[in-house]
């Protein structure tokens, strides 16, 4: 590991110092390290062909017509992207879903936008996680399969 000295205005250093209280950071380097890994995931993840991981939170209220089945059927036409996705009741109206998307990020990043930018969805965010994808074949206690394993 390297150490490096910066320089930076009085305003900026206070905004840093506040992140790390409210983070829980150690120390500001621990701060500075998640600063640098999260713009570097951001740049990597521009990409569209780079393949990623990657959540999908919106709200929406469920009583704009035909609103949840729309949603619905946009996750079952892109099921190569869409792994997991949880379902949460917050009001009458409302509802809360969580996705775990995987693939190429162009693919993710359109897919995202197809289900948060239909009327009735709010509050959403998705969060793009590069990753490496390795093939391998090898054994987990039983006979040896080929399997993906994702390296983030």
């Amino acid at each position: 590991m390297q150490r490096i000295t910066i320089t930076m205005d009085d305003d900026l250093l206070t905004a840093v110092d506040a992140l790390m209280a409210r983070r829980g950071y150690a120390s500001r380097s621990e701060a500075f390290r998640d600063l640098v890994r999260d713009m570097v995931d951001r740049q990597a993840a521009a990409a569209a062909e780079t393949p990623c991981v990657a959540t999908l939170s919106y709200v929406y209220d469920h009583a704009t017509r035909a609103l949840a089945q729309r949603l619905t059927q946009a996750q079952h036409d892109r099921h190569d992207l869409v792994v997991a996705n949880l379902h949460v009741h917050l009001d009458h109206e409302t509802c809360l879903e969580i996705g775990v998307l995987r693939g190429a990020a162009g693919e993710v990043t359109q897919f995202a936008d197809q289900l948060t930018t239909q009327r009735g969805v709010r509050h959403a965010a998705l969060h793009v996680v590069p990753v490496t994808v390795d093939e391998e074949r090898h054994t987990h206690g039983g006979a040896a399969a080929p399997h993906t394993h994702l390296t983030a």
